[in-house]
């Protein structure tokens, strides 16, 4: 019955963020991943591809480029924009940098910036459950444990961080966005 009522909430929309969106699902592919290039942002007020550190566009456009580039797998590119992002000391900012860096490959920098992103801000859930499921990739399911503890100790038990931790301690497998 318990397992039943995880998987049902695990479907169920929630207020968390998965990669800093309101959005639980993958990101939809634009032309930011379809046309644009070396990092270069959409802009759809001119119907190009702009430089990531153009002044119109906002940390939150930036945040959506860098998700979508990160799941289609452009680390660089998405590195790119996020250099562009107004507060690189931000938690948020360092969460990204920590993802993307972890997804390409590069495991021990990510858990830097995870650190750094907690260190910044202790109530991050979404560096919590990204560096949980780094640590469940790594094979240290007891580390992955600690910070999905940590989660539910913050209130973050049913929201996405905390459910997709779960999910990936009970199962091995981790997300991509």
């Amino acid at each position: 019955m318990r397992r039943l009522l995880f998987a049902a909430a695990l479907m169920m929309p929630t207020a968390a963020f998965a990669a800093g969106t309101t959005d639980t699902s993958p990101p939809k592919p634009t032309e930011t991943t379809k046309v644009c290039k070396d990092g270069k942002i959409w802009d759809k007020k001119t119907k190009s591809c702009v430089n990531a550190k153009e002044s119109r566009l906002d940390d939150d456009t930036r945040y959506s480029a860098v998700r979508e580039l990160a799941y289609a797998g452009k680390y660089d590119d998405a590195l790119t924009v996020l250099a562009a992002m107004s507060d690189q000391n931000e938690s948020r900012v360092l969460t990204y940098y920590g993802f993307t860096h972890r997804k390409a490959g590069r495991v021990e920098l990510g858990m830097q910036y995870y650190q750094a992103a907690l260190k910044s801000n202790p109530d991050n859930l979404l560096a919590r459950s990204y560096m949980g499921q780094g640590l469940v990739a790594a094979g240290d399911v007891k580390g992955a444990s600690v910070q999905l503890a940590e989660i539910e100790a913050r209130g973050g038990k049913w929201d996405w961080p905390g459910l997709a931790l779960r999910q990936a301690i009970q199962s091995g497998k981790t997300y991509s966005y």
